[in-house]
């Protein structure tokens, strides 16, 4: 049975290189951070990690790990409601709730589970979804398995999303959701026109923070801070994999009684792990950082003023941003990648985006600033990109 489909297996592999769109893991040898070691031996700089605030190799944070590998040990071996639940995973909640200002916080093993256990247990045939179209896959799959009616609108498309909820209004309970960032444009959610249609339609809201907590906002609070919004949007997803430390684990956050209800019903929270103590102790001591300082927030939206200003001024095409993701746009995908390879050489580390990643004839390269790089770096960044756009064309002169 299985030599029949390995060789299916393998052609479709064969497919997958021929179109270009095998994925290879580029090994690096050091932590995490603006400058690390590959494989080779080659010390590069990294713009392609979501390492915002400079945290996944943060002296503090590591302190507070290995201090909680010794007074709570390595890891829990079970589920939270049987004896899975620490003292430190209730603080992290609580920690969670107050940075976000809701009511209540439940953790996940990734925010890939927390948005794919929040809609099945809330949401029931009766009920509508409205999704933009470019949510993250995590939101998609979640919204597949629930039973709910499903409505797409295009991505930040205010006139189309009112024709959703328009129509869902045959539906009894309306969920309008939203990634904060879109991470392959930068572009932030019009959280601002959404919340005036949810009140407009009765609807409420759920917005995925992954890319933009940490980063969007004054102080890093997300799209709800940007807009004015805190406690006001009923579900808030979001990850501690990025600008939060880099490590694992997930979170949905907002009012009192879905957290509750999730809680019961999540099958992600009910079968899977509890986060090791090391990686809740050391969220808790990032949100005190968070909470006493906003030396970082300041120098990530200055890193990415400045290195926006500068990749205009050299002549790239750069997709409008408010978040620390900058789309220098190339349209062709062989040139995204030739470029990522040439780029590589120069010592700047970055990745080159196409179809069906994104839109056909809308290729780039994703460049993501971090709190950590330094203005040399941003500059041998954008020198780097200069030169290589001037061999392949990209730039004149």
């Amino acid at each position: 049975m299985y030599d029949r489909l390995q060789a299916h297996l393998q052609k479709e592999l064969n497919d997958i290189r021929e179109a270009g769109l095998y994925k290879k893991e580029r090994v690096i040898t050091t932590p995490q951070g603006a400058e690390i070691k590959v494989q080779s031996g080659a010390e590069v700089l990294n713009f392609c990690a979501n390492n915002y605030l400079g945290l996944s190799n943060n002296p503090k944070l590591i302190a507070a790990a290995k201090e909680a590998l010794d007074s709570h040990g390595y890891g829990l071996s079970s589920v939270r409601f049987i004896c899975g639940t620490q003292d430190l995973h209730k603080e992290l909640e609580a920690k969670i709730a107050e940075f976000f200002g809701t009511e209540d916080t439940i953790l996940y093993a990734a925010c890939f589970d927390a948005n794919g256990g929040v809609f099945e247990p809330l949401l029931g045939e009766e009920d509508a979804i409205i999704s933009d179209s470019l949510n993250h896959a995590s939101i998609i799959d979640g919204v597949r398995l629930s039973k709910a009616q499903r409505y797409r609108y295009n991505n930040s498309d205010m006139a189309d999303l009112e024709e959703q909820l328009k129509k869902a209004m045959a539906q009894r309970f309306r969920l309008i959701v939203t990634d904060g960032v879109f991470s392959m444009d930068g572009n932030v959610a019009k959280m601002d026109k959404i919340y005036e249609l949810a009140q407009k339609y009765d609807a409420m809201i759920m917005v995925d923070e992954c890319h933009s907590a940490g980063v969007v906002g004054e102080t890093g609070r997300g799209v709800t801070e940007l807009f004015d919004l805190r406690g006001k949007v009923e579900i808030i997803t979001g990850t501690l994999g990025k600008a939060f430390g880099g490590a694992i684990g997930g979170f949905t956050t907002g009012k009192k009684e879905i957290i509750e209800l999730l809680r019961q019903r999540s099958r992600p929270y009910l079968f899977s792990n509890s986060i090791p103590p090391m990686v809740a102790a050391a969220g808790i001591k990032m949100f005190d950082m968070m909470s006493e300082t906003n030396d970082l927030q300041d120098k990530l939206h200055e890193n990415t003023a400045y290195y926006t200003e500068k990749m205009k001024e050299a002549g790239f095409d750069i997709k409008p941003t408010k978040s620390a993701i900058v789309a220098v746009m190339l349209y062709d995908a062989k040139l995204s990648q030739d470029m990522a390879a040439k780029l590589l050489d120069e010592g700047i580390y970055v990745i080159g985006f196409y179809y069906p990643v994104v839109p056909k004839g809308q290729a780039r390269i994703r460049v993501q600033i971090s709190a950590a790089h330094t203005r040399e770096q941003l500059d041998k960044c954008i020198n780097a990109f200069t030169k290589v756009g001037k061999e392949l064309g990209v730039l004149k002169g």
